[in-house]
């Protein structure tokens, strides 16, 4: 199938779900298009007896969706630039501590906590898998969404101080994320022998590389902008940025998620600072908060479609279902236990731990991430479980939090 089907597909996809999410349900756009695509997966599985030619075919096109492919190379770039794009420097530099605290420790406090409990649990419900895959499994359901999180926050009205903490958090454990998930990774398909000395050469490609990268594309677009009184221009240049800059960052083994967060950082930061007018200005910030609307529908119109496909069997589905409250119990612990050690020095308002550990999405990244995996004991469960996590973020906590707020009467919007 040709990347024009796929798109024309999709596209067509998304816009049947969002009108009928529209004209009957009105839920949130992103909740509802992934809601969409749940009832249509289990209404396919209810009809699929009586009608197996359609259910086959649709399990046939789903099967061919390289949903790691179309998130990490073409909609992640994109997403992550823009939402960055909008995220205040300065903002983010008043938060650097608790920020950097939860996208390091908290994130890696998180993956031992699901790992060891997973290993743990599902010995216990006599379907045990061996502590390197439930570590794996750890580290990509771990790291909150920054798309899944940031269209959270358009609509939830959290306080500033709280919102760039969540947002911050989400957009920066990608650097932790990746290496822990590389060396276990390797540790699992016996590629690699995980030692200090590979972990911090890893650790410094990915996370030095992408920053330094991300630096030098954004300034190298920054100083165009600089010379050009043109929308269309202006506009395609940041397109470059956003595209190329990740190319790179690929193509020398650095983390792409990082540089496109240090790229849309920066070119939001010197956009509206001095680089750019205040007409062009605002030209550039509509097209790109439209640009990150559209993609969004996208990748949750892609989500509801992998629903479509059936992942392993029946039986897997209690014990991926009896992880969901250990990846929620490991989302508290790795929030309160780093403010809990920050707070002498760190002060910060009630309630943070729960909006923090209730705002922690999981979203497209991390069902990619799961259906990438190599083949291993487990591995249907655990995609079973990603997805199971993926729709509570999305159905349940996304909706949520913003009543949450207003019921503890911190809300702002």
């Amino acid at each position: 199938m040709s990347l024009f089907e796929i798109l024309a597909v999709l596209t067509t996809t998304v816009a049947v779900f969002g009108y009928v999410n529209h004209r009957f349900i009105r839920l949130p756009e992103t909740v509802g298009i992934t809601a969409m695509g749940l009832v249509f997966a289990l209404v396919l599985a209810l009809l699929g007896p009586h009608l197996p030619g359609v259910a086959e075919q649709a399990h046939g096109f789903v099967d061919r969706l390289d949903m790691y492919e179309l998130v990490f190379h073409a909609l992640l770039p994109v997403l992550l630039f823009a939402g960055s794009m909008h995220i205040s420097v300065g903002d983010l530099r008043r938060q650097k501590v608790p920020v950097g605290v939860l996208a390091t420790v908290g994130l890696l406090i998180s993956i031992a906590v699901v790992g060891l409990g997973a290993w743990c649990l599902l010995a216990a419900l006599g379907v045990p898998v061996a502590l390197p895959y439930c570590l794996l499994f750890a580290a990509l359901i771990s790291p909150t969404d920054p798309i899944a999180v940031l269209g959270m926050l358009k609509t939830a009205g959290a306080p500033r101080d709280l919102e760039v903490n969540i947002a911050g958090e989400s957009l920066f454990n990608d650097g932790t994320a990746v290496v822990a998930y590389v060396v276990l990774l390797g540790l699992v398909t016996g590629t690699a022998e995980p030692s200090a000395g590979a972990v911090a050469m890893l650790l410094a490609r990915e996370v030095l590389g992408a920053i330094v990268i991300g630096l030098v594309v954004a300034s190298a677009g920054v100083w165009m902008l600089k010379d050009v009184d043109s929308h269309a221009i202006e506009i395609v240049i940041t397109l470059a940025i956003a595209t190329a800059g990740y190319s790179v960052a690929e193509a020398l083994h650095a983390s792409g998620p990082l540089c496109s967060v240090v790229m849309g950082l920066t070119v939001g930061h010197h956009a509206s600072r001095r680089a750019m007018g205040g007409s062009a200005r605002s030209t550039l910030f509509a097209f790109w908060e439209m640009l990150d609307e559209l993609f969004n529908l996208l990748l949750f119109g892609l989500i509801g479609l992998k629903l479509i496909a059936p992942y392993g069997e029946g039986s897997h589905w209690p014990a991926a279902l009896a992880l969901l409250p250990l990846v929620l119990l490991a989302r508290w612990a790795s929030v309160a236990l780093p403010l809990a050690a920050l707070r002498p020095w760190w002060p910060q308002r009630r309630h943070t731990v729960l909006l923090m550990s209730w705002g922690g999405l999981r979203g497209g990244i991390s069902v990619a991430l799961s259906l990438s995996l190599p083949a291993f004991p487990g591995k249907d469960l655990f995609v079973a479980a990603t997805f199971a996590v993926v729709l509570f973020s999305l159905l349940v906590q996304a909706p949520t939090l913003g009543r949450i707020l207003r019921r503890l009467g911190i809300g702002q919007r």
